[in-house]
């Protein structure tokens, strides 16, 4: 006795499909298409006009194809001759999985987010019946994708994770040692599929463990977004996510790539975010157009929730009128430091440097130009269409020490020494130095005023208590008036970097 819960598959199948018009709405048609294949000894499964525009299929068994063509074509040779039908032909390698449902398009929606198109569909709405014809190579994913929706089984959720340094690294740690955890509590089954760096990859369908390190080092496959892709269709993995943990202005452009191959997209990257206003909206689209989502909480502030308030506020119609703070955790630890100590200001660079706290060439960070990013890519969450170019930015290198080689220009730090001290000494009484993003102007116009400079504020304020190498965050909004939303804390560090990337992991899962 059949279990009527139960998925069943059946393979081994074909679609002979007509393609015409005129005649395919008159009466009489299915019947003699009936008769015709019955004529020849071959069962019709199904037939159709809901698979293809103009058209009708038939579903026959995958061995009766050639003939169920044949006799049809003869069938209908008048109507061929006089143009009403074009074309008759099988699509050969299909299944049909049968199920009952009474949330038919939940599934549907989420077969066509992985990618997958039936190529005919038919209910029994009374019963809640339900028959699909998809390929061969989606039959395992389409039944997964289905078991789960019915029977609540864990959504597996397959990451390709693209970088594995610091922040890489210890996103991989994070994910493994709370895996079983969110397994357990959220019915979600993360597995990491693929690590890559850009000279090797590493597959594991099953997921990877605590060797990593050890599969990544021997692995001998040259890293390659092909291939990665191509991984992703012969294991016919669903719920596909590719995390970018890289600063590489190369491998964004790889996105779009992976949008098209049915990856959603969690990234701590932010050059994407900062391209051209067309490339980065054509993206948009391209996300909408495959129901893909792009998150990048880390972009701003690393684990801070700042992007997804800003989000959430602009999405609501509050009228965001300022945005302001120090964005930059390695410029947050120098300025406190150097605003409370009287030590010199090449000492505390480079025990900021020590302490790995900057880019391994510190005019990377010095030059104010992370900061522009991050304040471009808040600017952009409001819809304003500026570019990099239009940010004002005060670079904190002499112009005499930004052609030199790196080695060179740590050995003369401390010609910074004596203009830095006298900005210092120059100061009202009980104020100290931070370097700020500024996002201000009438923000209900296309462009926004952006500014990256140093400045003075009183020791009191919310920017002048700033401690350690934190980050701060005033959202002014017609609202609050005067009062800004303040978000603050650790704004910089591998690891709280890592936990909002696992956050947008999670945020994402549970949406899938």
């Amino acid at each position: 006795m059949t279990d009527k819960n139960a998925i069943n598959i059946y393979r081994n199948k074909a679609l002979v499909n007509f393609e015409g018009k005129n005649f395919l709405g008159q009466i009489g048609v299915d019947s003699r298409i009936f008769q015709a294949l019955n004529g020849g000894g071959i069962s019709v499964g199904v037939i159709s006009q809901q698979a293809i525009e103009n058209g009708i299929s038939v579903l026959v068994d995958e061995v009766d194809a050639e003939d169920a063509v044949k006799f049809l074509k003869k069938e209908f040779e008048q109507e061929t001759k006089e143009g009403h039908v074009n074309n008759i032909y099988s699509i050969d390698s299909l299944s049909v999985i049968g199920f009952v449902s009474d949330n038919y398009n939940k599934i549907l929606s989420e077969l066509q987010r992985n990618k997958i198109y039936p190529l005919l569909l038919s209910q029994i709405a009374s019963a809640g019946r339900v028959n699909i014809v998809v390929t061969e190579n989606q039959t395992e994913i389409t039944k997964n994708i289905i078991e789960t929706e019915i029977y609540g089984k864990p959504k597996t959720v397959h990451l390709a994770l693209i970088g594995h340094g610091n922040v890489g690294g210890t996103l991989v740690e994070q994910i493994l040692d709370s895996a079983y955890d969110i397994l357990k509590r959220k019915r979600v089954d993360l597995k990491i599929v693929a690590i890559a760096n850009s000279k090797k990859i590493a597959f594991n369908q099953a997921g990877f463990g605590s060797d990593w390190r050890q599969k990544i080092k021997f692995s001998q496959t040259e890293s390659s977004i092909e291939k990665l892709v191509e991984f992703a269709k012969e294991h016919h993995l669903e719920n596909l996510v590719m995390v970018d943990n890289t600063a590489s202005k190369d491998f964004v452009k790889h996105y779009p790539t992976f949008v098209e191959n049915g990856f959603d997209v969690v990234g701590s990257n932010k050059i994407y975010n900062t391209l051209p206003i067309s490339e980065y909206r054509d993206f948009r689209k391209l996300l909408e157009k495959n129901k893909k989502k792009y998150l990048y909480e880390t972009n701003v502030g690393a684990g801070l929730p700042l992007i997804d308030t800003i989000k959430l506020l602009h999405l609501s119609g509050e009228n965001i009128t300022r945005i302001k703070g120090v964005f930059s955790g390695t410029l947050s630890y120098v300025f406190n430091n150097f605003s409370l100590r009287n030590d010199k200001y090449s000492v505390i660079i480079r025990e900021a440097m020590e302490k790995g706290f900057t880019e391994p060439d510190p005019r990377e960070d010095l030059s104010g130009n992370d900061v522009a990013r991050k304040l471009l890519i808040l600017a952009r969450e409001l819809d304003l269409i500026n570019e990099f170019q239009d940010i004002n930015i005060q670079n904190l290198v002499p112009q005499n020490l930004l052609d030199i080689n790196k080695d060179e220009f740590i050995s003369r730090l401390e010609e910074l020494d004596l203009e830095y001290q006298s900005i210092k000494e120059n100061q009202k009484p009980d104020h100290v130095l931070r370097y700020v993003g500024d996002l201000h102007g009438n923000l209900q116009e296309e462009k926004g005023e952006l500014d990256v400079k140093l400045i003075s504020v009183p020791a009191n304020s919310a920017l002048g208590q700033l401690k350690g190498s934190d980050s701060i965050f005033e959202i002014y909004t017609e609202s609050y008036g005067e009062n800004p939303i303040v978000i603050m804390g650790a704004g910089a560090g591998a690891k709280v970097t890592a936990r909002g990337v696992f956050g947008d992991i999670l945020r994402l899962s549970e949406t899938k």
